[in-house]
Order: C-alpha cells, then sequence, then structure tokens
C-alpha cells in the first residue's frame, strides 16, 4: 500500500477546516461529484489511501467500481445508509437506515464480503449479524459518528454504577443503547437485560424494557429517547438528563430515583441545526406544507411538527403522499435531495436553508470504494471491521432482541 506522501501546506490546512468546520459555510456544490483530493475537508479526515486513487475524475471511478463489482460478483455485496451521497449510493445493493440494513447484513447468507457504506458502528453491527465467514469493510475508517463518540463506554459503565448505587440492589434499570454506539456498548446493553433500538424501533423498544423492569437507562442520544419516551405518555418532568461531564450526572439522588427515563446527554450534530424557527418559515412561505422531521431533533422541534419519524418512515410518507402537496423535511440533505428527484411531482425541500451533509458519512468517497474493491480483487481485504469474541457474544444477543421486536 502507498502512503499518501503530498498534502496541503499547513495554511491552506488551515483555511479549508476553517471553511468546513464552519456551520454557516455549507455550500451546495458540496454534493457535486469531485475528486477525493478536492474535497474540502479531505485533509482533516483522509486514511492512508494509495495515491493514483486521489485525482481520479467521477466518471474514471465509476467505470473502475463497476469493473469490479461486476468481477466479484455475487461474493460482494454493498450496503448503502440513506444518508450517502448519490455518487456512492448508485452502487448498493440495499439502501435503508440503519434497522434496515441491519436485516439485510443478518440475511447474508453466502457473500464473502459486504462493503458497508456507512459508518463505523454501523459496520460493526454488521459484522456481528453476519456469518462468521463473511468479511465486512467499510471504506473509510475515518467515517465515524459524533453521536456514538459522545457515549465512551467507561462513561456509561461509571453512570451505571452510580445510578444502581443510588438505587439500591432491588432496581430494576433497563438499559437501552441507540444503534448508534460501539460494539462494547452493546454488548453491556445485552449483558444487563436491555436492547438495542434504532429510531424505527425505539418505541417497541421502550415497551421491552418497562415489561422488564421500571426504569429506562438510554443512550446516547438525548433527544431520541425524550421524544420517544413522550409519545409512551411520559412527561417531560418524569425525564432526566445525565451530564456525563459532572458527577451524579449532575443530577440529585431523588431526581435519579424519580425519573421514569434517564436520558444520555448526546445528540447528533445534524439533526440539531433543525429549529422551529426554520418549520414557522417554511410555513409562511409554503402555505399547506407538512412538515416531518426525523425524532433526533429537539423535543421542541417534533412538536412544531406535523409528523416525525425514522428515515424510511420519511421516504415513505413523502413517496406515498398525493401528487401537488409539500413537505418540508427535517433531515439529512442527502435523503432529502433524493426524495425530491424521486417525486418530480411534489414539492419536497430541507428545512435547514444551508446545505450541511452528515460530515462523517461524507468520508466515504468514491475512491474508497474503488480502493477496497481493486484490492479484494487483488486478494487484499482492506479496512475490515472485526468484533472480538466476547463483545461479540453480548452484542449479539442485544442485536437479536432488537430484531425480534414485534
Amino acid at each position: 500500500m502507498t502512503t499518501l506522501t503530498t498534502r496541503p501546506g499547513i495554511g491552506e490546512q488551515a483555511s479549508l477546516l476553517a471553511h468546513y468546520s464552519d456551520p454557516d459555510t455549507c455550500p451546495t456544490d458540496a454534493l457535486t461529484p469531485i475528486p477525493l483530493v478536492e474535497e474540502p475537508a479531505f485533509i482533516s479526515w483522509q486514511q492512508d489511501i494509495p495515491r493514483e486513487y486521489l485525482e481520479l475524475a467521477p466518471s474514471v471511478l465509476e467505470r473502475r467500481i463497476r469493473s469490479a463489482r461486476a468481477a466479484l460478483g455475487s461474493r460482494l455485496v454493498v450496503l448503502g445508509h440513506h444518508y450517502q451521497r448519490d455518487e456512492v449510493i448508485q452502487y448498493a445493493d440495499f439502501t435503508g437506515d440503519s434497522f434496515k440494513l441491519c436485516q439485510h447484513a443478518a440475511a447474508q447468507k453466502e457473500a464473502e464480503f459486504v462493503v458497508f457504506c456507512g459508518v463505523h458502528f454501523m459496520a460493526e453491527s454488521a459484522d456481528i449479524l453476519t456469518p462468521p465467514g463473511v468479511r465486512v469493510m467499510l471504506p473509510n475508517m475515518a467515517a465515524g459518528c459524533s453521536m456514538a463518540d459522545m457515549a465512551d463506554p467507561d462513561d456509561v459503565y461509571a453512570a451505571w454504577d452510580e445510578i444502581t448505587a443510588t438505587l439500591g440492589d432491588s432496581a430494576r434499570v433497563v438499559p437501552i443503547t441507540y444503534m448508534n454506539s460501539t460494539a462494547s456498548l452493546k454488548a453491556f446493553v445485552g449483558e444487563h437485560g436491555g436492547l438495542v433500538c434504532t429510531s424505527s424501533n425505539a418505541g417497541k423498544a421502550f415497551a421491552y424494557a418497562f415489561e422488564r423492569g421500571e426504569k429506562v437507562l438510554f443512550f446516547p442520544d438525548q433527544h431520541l429517547g425524550r421524544n420517544t419516551g413522550w409519545q409512551m405518555g411520559f412527561g417531560l418532568d418524569e425525564m432526566a438528563l445525565w451530564n456525563w461531564r459532572r458527577p451524579g450526572g449532575g443530577l440529585t439522588e431523588a431526581q435519579v430515583r424519580d425519573a421514569k427515563v434517564i436520558l444520555w446527554q448526546g445528540h447528533c450534530r445534524t439533526h440539531q441545526r433543525f429549529s422551529v424557527e426554520q418549520i414557522e418559515r417554511a410555513r409562511k412561505e409554503h402555505p399547506g406544507v407538512r412538515v416531518i422531521v426525523h425524532p433526533e431533533t429537539r423535543w421542541e422541534v417534533m412538536q412544531a411538527a406535523d409528523d416525525w419519524g425514522s428515515t424510511e418512515k420519511i421516504v415513505k410518507a413523502v413517496s406515498e403522499a398525493p401528487e401537488g402537496s409539500s413537505w418540508a423535511v427535517g433531515t439529512e440533505i442527502n435523503l432529502v435531495n433524493r426524495l425530491a428527484k424521486a417525486n418530480p411531482g411534489k414539492t419536497v425541500f430541507c428545512l435547514d436553508p444551508v446545505v450541511c451533509p452528515c460530515s462523517t458519512m461524507y468520508r466515504i468517497h468514491p475512491a474508497y470504494i474503488a480502493w477496497v474493491l481493486e484490492g479484494l480483487l487483488q486478494g487484499h481485504v482492506t479496512n475490515e471491521i472485526r468484533v472480538d469474541a466476547d463483545t461479540r457474544k453480548w452484542s449479539l444477543v442485544a442485536l437479536e432482541r432488537m430484531l425480534a421486536l414485534p
């Protein structure tokens, strides 16, 4: 493997990083296919990749990827998350949200290789759910998740110890982790009687937990937890927010004892961008518009919307809506743009006027896919995701509990 040796100078790096990190400078043309080396934030997240792939034009990458795919045939399955850019999603055998892709991963019985065009925790789940002989790859190992990073396993273990110590041995607390978490945390909830959930089945996961316990510890996304708890009939005063940066989560013992749901202080940076003001503006500029948002948005945003749900629910709602209808969507821009193209007889637009793709999903560039697939043709498995046996055991329990939900 050839290591990248030529990079922009320090001043140019600083300029590019400052541009990309500014939330008000996410240009629409960031979604236009360009060579890898021209990506605005490439120097901040690139992994070692052979030099030959850096400047390949989109048309060349497409030809080489399709050639490699054809040569690999049924040995290869490519999974693509809804938030991936179009020039990546075009190669996916299956597309969906994290729950649907988990189902596809679990169904793979014949493929030798799974290339997961998503982020790290998704590829981990695919490795856990596929047979041991299937090898799972993540095109760019830098494709992580800022929300998942907000739940460090050691912080969660410490919180669990503090909460159970406060409540006593008789307390029945059931932990639930959102899919956006490390395999070790999935193993933790599996071993402690809990399960994994996605935005598609969070309500069912809560029901499962309360059939078996008195309280839920939900991490890492406070907003999905709060919105789901509200949907289940819990008041805001029955849900306490655990600040993992502070001793005791910043809560009194009484607050811990009184809470039915203890929420982790984590969030999705993309969905944090949506606001009530954006909804009000959409209604003013598009009379009759229907507003639908992802449950990772804030509680007040969800309350102001007409409907809310997972990416799969959003896709279904817009796709099945009557011609001529108008939709303002509060979720990641690549999915919204794809919905708009697929529904030309409807008005479909993103609530956020500033176009900002999920920055970690965006790290999967076709150049990485070409590198991984051409490596397979040469007998090399690149960026393989392997979960150790002990972690796999209990995380599989947690994932299978989720997949078994009615």
